[in-house]
């Protein structure tokens, strides 16, 4: 991706503009070029997340609020339905909402719930040790175990007719909902059980599961299994993918292509957008997998068609926060000015998965813009959609102006990012270092300790950001040893200086990462110094319509509290966002061309507090997205005069 000393192109819509000596500087993305897949398959490992330790920030916390709310659930009501499906009689009533209410029966998401809540809990025992989840996971997969015994079948599921519906829909008849979609939060989270917690039991019950879905499926031709995938079906190629890997039985890898939807990923690999009108995150959950099938498989049309998805999304199909869509579905770009202002925009779970999209390409190919839009969704999206002081999620996070981030309820909602929602924020740490033999890479800017153990090393990360664009790093090492630090110069950064032990060792005005490589010795410190602009962001089919930023966050105007009740923004219903707190309310506009906007906001002296004067004369305090809470906001304003 072009970039020069004075431009940086941002990881939503192509074209971003950053300020530089007070003039605005402009650069461009080629959209449909092919761009050469470089590096090998699997080129860098991630860290193990029980040797990366979170400290002190904002993220930390929100792991915190996150680890409170699943142990505050209870595992017997989520298994409710899965018992009476298996003849046994529940231990607890089910949870509301999605897990049983009548409003979402026609969707069958009954059961999905569950499995988020498996990964989730597998994550974070594998991110904390706390033996409590671990005792979750197993108590989850025993009782899955005991499901399957007492049906004597492999399938385990809660929806109300049971079994009959998925046989159905393998059948070919016409049914409500998304069994296959449900179905991939169970595998998955049977996966994470064994893979994350060492649950034998996870393992024995997701095999089980596994043959029971590959026999029941044997009999479609290909066209018949092809029409079965018209029906959203989330990352059943990416689980069975998995499988192939973890176990060599080549039924798995026959599984994974055939759940591969070859509507989408023929015209992705010829690198053909036919994403127009369709449903953003049933597609995103293929595309996870047709990644995956590649990294197992070594396809070349798979890789192909992932690379191209992300290259589209990214760069023509996002807003400034990372995020994409309105009402879950993607839109024309030309059609950007009708969209931007839906109380419906940027679904979280679509967030999540281009995060695991992203998280993948990058460990194949480690270029600097996947972790840049990493960077800027991780804030703008995925910090961004947890309640602060109650640990709950966003569904939407739209960006109507004068509307406000709506949470889900603790026991009475469990919307699909609710469930997404509960591993978020319980894998902070899975991306902040990659390494390969000899060299680490450092992407994102957390507080926290990475230990290396093939070297004997630790790497302890001190830093404040985004309130300081610096950090600092320190080796503890056990004995003199040659390593090579890798360092993310962001495209939101013009320049960054590389201090080592307090010396001047690198400058640079290119973004992308930085090397230094040298032998070193216990103690040794390493200072980045990277430069935070303010600047916006605008599409050419809207030049009127722009978000502001700084560096890699979105600035939200603060709007306050008028004519909301307290408690107004915890819901249940996420088919009424757009008409809860839907009262009268005139937002500020902003006065003139973004480039001459943004050279007029102003530093408060807070940590990353600005102001800017609204069209009507009134001071506009500009905060980052992911601060916003609990109060009206606007992230991207329609300007006058622009």
């Amino acid at each position: 991706m072009a970039q020069d000393d004075c431009c940086s192109v941002g990881p939503g819509w192509p074209r971003r503009y950053v300020l530089a000596g007070g003039l605005a500087a402009m650069a461009s993305t080629p959209i449909l070029a092919a761009e050469p897949r470089r590096g090998g398959q699997g080129g860098l490992s991630a860290f193990d997340m029980r040797d990366v330790e979170l400290l002190d920030s904002p993220f930390l916390h929100a792991q915190r609020q996150t680890e409170a709310y699943l142990l505050s659930l209870e595992p017997d009501r989520l298994l409710s339905a899965f018992r009476t499906n298996a003849g046994l009689k529940p231990k607890a009533p089910p949870y509301g909402g999605w897990e049983s209410e009548a409003t979402w029966a026609d969707i069958n998401c009954h059961g999905h719930t569950l499995g988020h809540y498996q990964s989730a809990c597998a994550l974070m025992y594998r991110s904390t040790g706390d033996a409590r989840f671990k005792q979750r996971v197993d108590y989850i997969a025993e009782e899955l175990a005991a499901c399957q015994a007492a049906s004597n079948a492999g399938l385990v599921c809660a929806f109300p007719k049971g079994p009959a519906l998925v046989e159905a829909h393998i059948r070919g008849e016409k049914i409500t909902g998304v069994p296959w979609y449900t179905l991939h939060k169970v595998f998955a989270g049977l996966r994470d059980g064994w893979q994350l917690a060492d649950s034998q039991t996870s393992r024995a019950v997701l095999l089980r599961l596994a043959d029971w879905t590959v026999d029941a499926t044997a009999p479609l031709s290909d066209a018949q299994f092809e029409t079965m995938l018209q029906t959203e079906h989330g990352g059943m190629n990416e689980v069975f993918a998995d499988l192939f890997a973890l176990t060599g039985d080549t039924r798995y890898r026959t599984a994974a292509e055939r759940f591969s939807h070859k509507a989408l990923l023929t015209p992705l690999s010829q690198r053909r957008d036919t994403l127009d009108g369709l449903h953003a995150n049933t597609q995103i959950p293929k595309v996870v997998g047709f990644q995956r099938v590649h990294e197992v498989t070594g396809q070349g049309p798979y890789g192909d068609a992932a690379l191209f998805f992300w290259q589209t999304v990214t760069r023509t199909r996002s807003f400034a926060t990372g995020g994409n869509g309105d009402g879950e579905h993607f839109f024309p770009r030309a059609d950007f000015e009708k969209h931007v202002f839906s109380a419906k925009g940027s679904e979280t779970c679509c967030q999540h998965n281009m995060l695991k999209l992203t998280r993948a390409l990058f460990a194949q190919d480690p270029r600097a813009e996947y972790a840049d839009y990493y960077e800027r969704t991780l804030y703008n999206g995925i910090l961004a959609s947890q309640d602060p002081d109650s640990g709950m999620v966003t569904y939407f996070q739209g960006a109507r102006p004068g509307y406000m981030k709506l949470y889900c309820t603790p026991v009475d909602s469990f919307w699909c990012c609710t469930g997404t929602g509960m591993e978020n924020h319980a894998k902070y740490r899975d991306s902040i270092y990659f390494h390969d033999d000899r060299s680490l890479y450092v992407n994102l800017f957390i507080p926290s300790k990475v230990a290396w153990k093939a070297h004997d090393a630790t790497l302890t990360q001190t830093t404040t950001f985004p309130d300081d664009p610096t950090t600092t790093l320190r080796w503890g090492l056990k004995r003199p040893t040659a390593l090579t630090l890798k360092l993310r110069q962001p495209g939101w950064s013009q320049t960054a200086t590389v201090l080592v032990n307090g010396k001047v060792a690198l400058r640079s005005k290119t973004p992308g990462f930085l090397e230094i490589a040298r032998t070193w010795n216990d103690g040794d410190t390493v200072e980045l110094r990277l430069a935070m602009q303010t600047g916006f962001e605008a599409d050419p089919a809207a030049p009127g319509i722009a978000a502001f930023t700084h560096g890699p966050l979105v600035l939200a105007g603060a709007l306050g509290t008028e004519g909301l009740a307290p408690g107004a923004d915890i819901v249940v219903n996420e088919r009424l966002y757009g008409k809860y707190n839907d009262g009268p309310f005139a937002a500020p506009t902003l006065a003139g061309d973004p480039a001459s906007i943004a050279a007029r906001i102003r530093p408060t002296g807070k940590p990353l507090e600005f102001t800017v004067a609204s069209a009507e004369g009134v001071a506009v305090r500009l905060v980052p997205y992911h601060r916003i809470a609990h109060q009206r906001y606007a992230t991207y304003w329609r300007l006058s005069g622009a």
